[in-house]
């Protein structure tokens, strides 16, 4: 039987519940007899923290940026681009610098990331509820991924109108197409990954006598966190797409709503601005996202 690592690390939880570890185990990386044979052993050292690698490749990162911000800036300067149309990043930071100032872009801000982190919250547990049902159960697979698989197709604006019919105009129907973007990702990822989890592991816990609960959350959701993890991302990431489509169809508040309301009165400043924060802000959480990965993966290797 061939073991990933956080298949590895799963086994040896199944272990530590029952305070026994299996004949001849070795924690991954550790030689007999050094003391890590067993759950209580030492643990591995953090290899987290930024150091000099992390801020070099965030510097690299914003090389691209900056460059293209100069470039923007000196084609609008020498009017090879219609400063009417095509706001330089000079025109674009005093009008952020007159946003944050006036206090009209802190709220509809907070709004709309309320908004995001409550719909990617539900989104996220039923798909954690709905993958483990599904991956666990032949017959509740039949049954259910032939809708799942029909509703994942409706494009998200089908989902505004319906949801304003239902809802009308408040925080149900934008957080619920929120819930709706993040819901397929993490579903998706999470049925992969428990699939591929070996089944010799279930058997394992099974003959520890672990009950069913005990079994999803010492062996499947441990063995499944890349997977899970790697949906995450992506349903959050999808989370700020919907919300645009909720925000711009049935809002008086949010960024997606300021989008639309600047575009209505010409404000050609401020569309980009909000561009932009939906651009820096989505590349935010995603980052913490990637960070909470990064640890949470170092911890079961």
């Amino acid at each position: 039987m061939s073991l990933s690592t956080s298949e590895k690390v799963a086994l040896q939880r199944v272990a530590g519940v029952e305070g026994v570890a299996p004949s001849g185990w070795v924690q991954p990386g550790a030689a007999p007899g050094d003391g890590a044979t067993s759950p209580g052993g030492p643990a591995p050292r953090s290899r987290g923290g930024w150091g000099r690698r992390g801020l070099r490749d965030l510097g690299l990162g914003l090389v691209l940026p900056v460059v293209l911000l100069g470039l923007w800036q000196v084609l609008v300067t020498a009017e090879v681009l219609d400063p009417s149309r095509f706001s330089s990043p000079a025109a674009l930071g005093a009008e952020l610098v007159a946003a944050v100032e006036s206090g009209r872009l802190w709220p509809n801000l907070a709004i709309s990331a309320q908004r995001v982190f409550l719909g990617f919250g539900i989104g996220a547990l039923l798909a954690v509820l709905t993958g483990l049902l599904v991956a666990l159960s032949r017959t509740a697979d039949r049954l259910v991924s032939p809708l799942l698989g029909a509703v994942r197709a409706v494009p998200s604006l089908a989902w505004v109108s319906v949801l304003i019919l239902w809802f009308g105009i408040g925080e149900e129907n934008k957080v619920g197409l929120v819930a709706i973007g993040a819901f397929f990702p993490v579903l998706a990822t999470l049925v992969a990954g428990i699939r591929q989890v070996d089944r010799g592991l279930l058997e394992v816990a099974q003959a520890y006598g672990l009950s069913w609960r005990q079994r999803v959350t010492t062996v499947l959701l441990p063995s499944a966190a890349p997977s899970l993890l790697a949906g995450a991302r992506l349903g959050l990431n999808q989370a700020w797409l919907f919300l645009v489509a909720a925000e711009l169809l049935g809002a008086t508040s949010g960024l997606g709503w300021q989008l639309q309301n600047a575009q209505r009165n010409g404000q050609i400043e401020l569309v980009l601005v909000t561009i932009i924060l939906f651009a820096v802000i989505g590349k935010l959480t995603d980052s913490v996202l990637a960070a909470v990965e990064t640890t949470v993966l170092a911890r079961l290797s």
